[in-house]
């Protein structure tokens, strides 16, 4: 089966059982590494209304894990022998999805981009959105910077102590 219908197949597997948990999907990653296969599957909390963060913990992980593995065994949809992986995105998690962006406004990121703009290919600073014209991050002198989505190799989440 293509990864495209992996990560599709897994997505539609979870959705009851992630919402029945107060958990949702983060992203599902299907990839060879060396000689081995592995299905990542990245699970959170759904937020509080009230804006307090709530973290995903092992037994969550280990639950989710056993379901989806459960599920996975009986519908033999992986050709391939893998390892399956559960686990939260973590503090520094990478923003894939617009939705994701749209969370983490006014959290402070690192973005990298494929070629320099203004002589940089970091920048950093608070995330103030995304639109059309791409992700829009204020640095530390107050600059913004808009950066075109397709210029963008990865935006994560700055973990400050």
């Amino acid at each position: 089966m293509a990864k495209a219908k992996i990560k599709d197949a897994v997505s539609d597997i979870l959705a009851e059982f992630l919402e029945n948990e107060g958990l949702e999907l983060y992203n599902v990653e299907f990839i060879k590494e060396s000689k081995d296969w592995f299905l990542r599957v990245y699970i959170d909390k759904v937020q509080d209304p009230s804006g307090d963060e709530q973290y995903v913990g092992t037994d969550d992980c280990e639950k989710v894990s056993r379901y989806l593995s459960e599920k996975l065994d009986e519908d033999n949809m992986i050709e391939q022998k893998y390892y399956l992986e559960v686990s939260s995105p973590g503090m520094d998690r990478e923003l894939i999805t617009d939705a994701h962006y749209e969370r983490f406004k006014g959290r402070q990121v690192e973005v990298k981009l494929y070629k320099a703009i203004d002589g940089t290919k970091t920048v950093s600073g608070e995330l103030l959105g995304i639109g059309d014209a791409g992700i829009l991050v204020k640095d530390e002198k107050d600059k913004i910077w808009t950066l075109p989505k397709d210029t963008v190799a990865k935006t994560r989440l700055a973990v400050i102590f």
